[in-house]
């Protein structure tokens, strides 16, 4: 597997793309929780995020709604199905940590979502930020709570502070 990433700024800071094998693997915040080490994320090269960078602009200009991009996330199979699940939600909407688990077929396993949720690789893209609490309470964000706050905003098109 050939790996390579470029660092891209954006309104929440920079964001290091990775690409395995010329497919999105990873869009990581700085300081994020569960971000790998930096050596793993390959050698700089913006060439195979044209079209990611593309969408990521348009995105944070409030012109696209839905990103169309191949991605390869890895992780286990119930890591996987949580976040196709993820990009089920949709923008400008959240879902709790209970109700992905019902969509799963498993109600109890609210836990285990919110693990997987926090390991998610493709940051913004696969909509982590989407996910409250069951009493609409914004918790975990492995990007921090201020930028899931101001994504959540961005996306209801409020204020940051006037939603929590």
């Amino acid at each position: 597997m050939n790996r390579t990433h470029t660092v891209v700024d954006s309104p929440y800071g920079p964001l290091t793309l990775v690409a395995t094998d010329s497919v999105l693997s990873g869009l990581y915040m700085t300081e994020q929780r569960h971000r790998p080490a930096e050596e793993t994320f390959g050698d700089p090269d913006p060439r195979p995020f044209g079209e990611a960078i593309r969408q990521l602009d348009a995105y944070f200009a409030g012109e696209l709604k839905d990103f169309d991009l191949p991605l390869r996330l890895m992780g286990t199979p119930f890591q996987r199905r949580v976040w196709d699940q993820l990009c089920l939600i949709p923008y400008g909407e959240t879902r709790t940590y209970g109700e992905l688990a019902d969509a799963l077929g498993n109600p109890g396993a609210s836990r285990a979502v919110g693990l997987a949720n926090g390991k998610n690789p493709i940051g913004i893209i696969v909509p982590c930020h989407r996910v409250i609490g069951s009493t609409g309470s914004l918790t975990g964000y492995g990007g921090g709570l201020g930028r899931k706050q101001r994504l959540l905003a961005f996306e209801s098109g409020a204020e940051a502070g006037a939603l929590f």
